[in-house]
């Protein structure tokens, strides 16, 4: 396979909203690879696994809600490291949690974590990573086992082991999110993590005290009994991924499986919900 690309420059109205739903669609695609832009997305895919109608389906493209425009190049030997630069700005959280890429200095932050997000999601730009954030950074979990499912690039596990939760273990259905996770536990000398590859599946028999899930809407859904089933007496479920409009939905489906309603975060339009056992 060769290592040409060919890259898109979105530009999507409203921005952030839709951003969002075109990298889902665009991720059931051929895409491997998504960087946000000041005016959009930049979206990259083989040219081998191209086709001239890879953009047939792509719903948002023809919503009215949106407009969406876009220009295409082709590109030789991406460098993905020199695009992260280019497109990765370090992240501040309530002056205590400061994420960055290996290339930006350290700050004085009291969490000072370092994602090298390549091509996995979970940066701590998007509103849910962010709110995900600030729940661990007012919660103690000093001791308490945790599991970081979804875990992307395993930033929300890399800043519980920062709090003192250990054990914790980190999951991801997708390869390159579960490798990315190993990567970067490594980078920020995380000795209490364990990545694993898969999905709710993997979580029978477990128990935790923490259960952080910032997934979407559908799987939170689905998997919603493993999770209350593996959550110890007095446990705390952090969830994010969905909507405001989501929450009668989310919130039906915790309490009655037992789970008492505990906080809400809202950032543009995004929601982020605490229960606890």
């Amino acid at each position: 396979m060769s290592n040409i690309y060919i890259g898109y420059h979105f530009t999507v109205e409203p921005k952030e909203l839709g951003s969002e739903i075109l990298i889902a669609e665009l991720g059931e695609k051929a895409f491997e690879s998504f960087i946000e832009s000041d005016f959009g997305v930049v979206a990259y895919v083989q040219k081998d696994l191209w086709t001239a109608a890879i953009l047939e389906d792509i719903q948002i493209l023809n919503s009215p809600e949106f407009t969406v425009s876009y220009t295409m190049e082709e590109i030789d030997q991406v460098n993905w490291n020199e695009e992260w630069e280019k497109n990765f700005e370090p992240i501040d959280v309530d002056h205590i949690c400061h994420v960055r890429a290996p290339f930006h200095p350290k700050t004085k932050a009291e969490f000072d974590i370092i994602i090298e997000p390549k091509m996995s999601f979970g940066t701590g730009h998007h509103e849910t990573t962010h709110m995900m954030i600030q729940h661990l950074l007012e919660t103690d979990v000093r001791g308490l086992k945790t599991l970081d499912m979804g875990c992307g690039t395993a930033i929300l596990a890399i800043l519980a082991e920062m709090k003192g939760a250990e054990p914790i273990d980190a999951i991801d259905i997708d390869n390159w999110c579960y490798l990315n996770s190993i990567e970067n536990a490594e980078r920020n000398n995380c000795s209490k993590i364990s990545v694993y590859e898969g999905d709710a599946a993997l979580l029978e028999g477990k128990k935790y005290d923490v259960i952080i899930a910032n997934i979407n809407r559908n799987i939170l859904l689905n998997d919603m009994q493993a999770y209350v089933d593996c959550l110890n007496p007095q446990g705390m479920l952090f969830l994010s991924g969905f909507y405001s409009e989501d929450f009668d939905a989310i919130n039906a489906s915790c309490v009655e499986k037992g789970l008492l309603f505990a906080k809400k975060l809202e950032r543009n339009n995004w929601i982020s919900l605490k229960y606890v056992n």
